[in-house]
């Protein structure tokens, strides 16, 4: 199976489906969680017309899932945006205002409700998702150690309102089901793929097909890397390797500064 394209992705949400799994969006589940059901997560980071080929196969499918664009123009295509949201998926904000702000403080919080102000001109936005903004030393969820962004009626936002310990989380990070030496912030604190033994797209369907994967889980998807075309995909490949050997070296230099 080659992994990272849409036909890999059909066969992981089919084997998800033929077991017996409902599917929620954040939103959802933080108001009513299934007991067996996946949080479809979409970080729509970069070519949105990705996201908007897994919005369709999921429209097609009959599910839902959620989708966090950042307020840059390579994320932020508002056709597509209201084109995914009109297929009943949930929208939210990939917030980012500490790198950008260069973590001021004041900066940060005017440039958070700016850009939520504009996303809710699009969509109806209920939760929030961090970007991890792998080259800012900053960690863009500090903003919430100096506000609280259930003031602004958002209801959730992942890295603080799901208990990681309980609900697995999987995350194709550093193009792999198992990227966490190379991921910076898009982490929690148990390691479930190597509890489970997922290092890619195959070893996650036949755990699904096992009956081993745990009964609710967060899928984090990023769009950008899964693609039919070959070209793209080659690119993809050849970029994220020396993604990976960067940030590997990134963190091994901020683990000893």
């Amino acid at each position: 199976m080659k992994d990272f394209t849409l036909e890999t992705y059909r066969s992981i949400l089919k084997a998800l489906m033929e077991n017996g799994y409902s599917f929620q969006t954040f939103a959802d589940f933080l108001k009513n969680p299934k007991d067996k059901s996946i949080i479809l997560r979409h970080d729509v980071d970069d070519k949105p017309a990705n996201s908007l080929d897994f919005a369709k196969i999921q429209f097609q499918l009959g599910i839902q899932g959620t989708y966090y664009f950042r307020s840059v123009p390579q994320s932020l295509d508002s056709e597509i945006l209201k084109e995914i949201r009109d297929m009943n998926h949930e929208i939210g904000y990939h917030y980012e205002n500490m790198s950008f702000c260069k973590g001021k403080i004041h900066e940060a919080v005017e440039d958070f409700e700016r850009n939520l102000s504009m996303f809710r001109e699009l969509a109806d936005i209920q939760t929030i998702c961090m970007h991890g903004s792998p080259i800012s030393s900053l960690d863009n969820k500090d903003l919430w150690k100096h506000l609280n962004y259930r003031d602004y009626k958002l209801n959730g936002e992942p890295y603080f309102d799901i208990d990681f310990t309980k609900i697995a989380y999987l995350t194709d990070t550093g193009r792999s089901w198992n990227g966490a030496k190379y991921s910076m912030r898009d982490s929690v604190s148990k390691n479930w793929a190597n509890e489970l033994n997922i290092s890619n797209s195959e070893d996650l369907i036949y755990c699904i097909n096992s009956g081993n994967f745990p009964l609710q889980a967060m899928l984090t998807f990023h769009p950008q890397r899964w693609t039919e075309n070959k070209k793209e995909w080659l690119k993809e490949f050849i970029f994220q390797t020396l993604k990976n050997k960067a940030k590997y070296f990134l963190r091994r230099i901020r683990a000893t500064s």
